[in-house]
């Protein structure tokens, strides 16, 4: 018989035996049937819970959105109907400021029917309104957009919050309005009685315009009063929708937060003016109490400086220890040696508009100014300030590495100012953002030869 070589035998079994090969075939399906009921019960990506339904119909699978259980999707359908339902509502006031400009505003003051003054009288700041309104939106319906354009149909990329902050600057022009909203009403009463034509022209719009809706002016001049308290409701019905792991669940709370604030504030505004009305009212707490303290305290600063809310951004406040050295021997004796008062300081810087409107700009245009606001504690329910502004322009700021807990502000030419935080790193970043400006601004640079080889040359002071 001739021998067959080892490489020309053919094999008809595995190569491992029957055995091995049963087992290994028992743990391939006992792999298969683990993976299928992994599958099957995959982790939800929004909440991490195993109770996705199994799908045994194929076109459902596919139509299904893949690794969400049954509340997860659920809570992203309520997310993306309380978006666009902000959006919308934001549209529809927007429509109607429109219409109180161009059906009443713009007719009454082409025909001559009331005086400038009276028209601005009864229609206050609708102009501001209408611009806020409009940039609002725009960067909304952007936002919107952009996110069916990558796919996203829950629009879970869209943060409403984040937006609503970078556009807090509208809440004061809703306050400016709110307050003038019993006056405006009683002049356009008084106007009414007073003025035919007037009174006529009403009607007639009112039951003939077919945009008006038959709505009256009044009704119409009711629409930002009744937007900025339906903002903390739209607020929370996104926030409920939400899960904490989202990125913009912080800035909702936030947003919310700051809407109430300013609501509340507006409440203290009218009572304090005699008025009878008041908007909604929120429960209050130590955080909102924080805030409206310091609309308060920002509004009497603007009031100070003059200068335009839209080109103002407040870098810092907050409360600090203040005291004014008798002499420069104080860095010496230590600081322990001063006598300190508490103090409310605000910084200020003045931006220049880099376009239009501030709100459309991501970047902060150059600084033009920029100032210290010392207020004193309320007394008698009202803010005084310590002193006028301090520029800091005119201003040096330095620190000694012997007293790292304050830092000390010099008026060129004038005062001399020691802070400190009870906390030692918020007093170094106290100091880090006063300094940045007044180096920024400070008209002493040019001198060459003057304050500043001064300042270095003095041996317990370090600019």
């Amino acid at each position: 018989a001739t021998r067959t070589k080892a490489a020309d035998v053919e094999r008809a079994d595995s190569g491992i035996g029957q055995m091995p090969a049963r087992k290994w075939r028992n743990r391939a399906s006992e792999t298969l049937s683990s993976l299928q009921a992994w599958e099957a019960h995959r982790p939800c990506t929004d909440c991490g819970e195993r109770d996705l339904p199994v799908e045994t119909d194929v076109q459902n699978c596919n139509k299904r959105r893949a690794d969400l259980c049954e509340k997860c999707r659920k809570r992203r359908t309520e997310r993306k109907e309380s978006v666009l339902e902000f959006v919308n509502t934001e549209a529809s006031y927007g429509e109607d400021l429109r219409i109180i400009k161009e059906e009443f505003y713009l007719p009454m003051q082409a025909a001559g029917l009331l005086s400038q003054e009276q028209l601005q009288g009864i229609f206050s700041n609708i102009q501001e309104l209408i611009d806020l309104n409009e940039n609002f939106l725009e960067i909304l319906q952007e936002e919107i957009d952009q996110a069916f354009d990558q796919g996203d149909d829950d629009l879970m990329t869209v943060c409403i919050g984040e937006i609503f902050l970078e556009f807090v600057n509208m809440l004061p022009a809703f306050q400016t309005y709110c307050l003038q909203q019993s006056s405006s009403v009683n002049m356009l009463n008084a106007l009414e009685k007073e003025k035919e034509l007037l009174r006529i022209f009403l009607n007639v719009s009112q039951n003939d315009n077919t945009a008006l809706r038959r709505m009256n002016l009044r009704s119409f001049l009711m629409a930002p009063l009744q937007r900025v308290t339906k903002y903390p409701l739209l607020l929370s019905r996104i926030i409920k929708a939400t899960t904490e792991y989202h990125p913009d669940h912080g800035s909702l709370r936030e947003a919310k937060s700051r809407i109430e604030s300013h609501l509340e504030h507006i409440n203290m505004k009218t009572k304090q003016e005699g008025n009878t009305w008041t908007l909604r009212s929120f429960r209050q707490d130590s955080k909102k109490k924080r805030e409206v303290i310091n609309i308060e305290m920002r509004e009497t600063a603007l009031k100070t400086v003059g200068w335009l809310r839209e080109e103002t951004r407040f870098v810092m406040e907050g409360s600090l220890q203040l005291a004014q050295p008798p002499d420069g021997q104080w860095v010496k004796k230590g600081s322990k040696t001063l006598k300190f008062q508490n103090m409310q300081v605000l910084l200020l810087v003045n931006m220049k508009r880099v376009s239009e409107s501030s709100l459309e700009s991501a970047e902060p245009g150059p600084v033009k100014d920029a100032v210290l606001v010392l207020i004193r504690d309320k007394n008698n329910g009202k803010f005084h300030l310590l002193r006028e502004p301090l520029r800091l322009s005119n201003c040096i700021v330095s620190t000694d590495p012997d007293c790292d807990d304050t830092f000390e502000l010099i008026e060129i030419r004038r005062e001399a100012f020691v802070f400190r935080d009870s906390d030692r790193a918020r007093t170094h970043h106290w100091f880090r953002q006063i300094r940045r400006y007044s180096r920024e601004l400070g008209s002493w640079k040019k001198r060459r030869n003057a304050l500043p080889n001064i300042m270095i040359s003095t041996p317990h002071t370090r600019p």
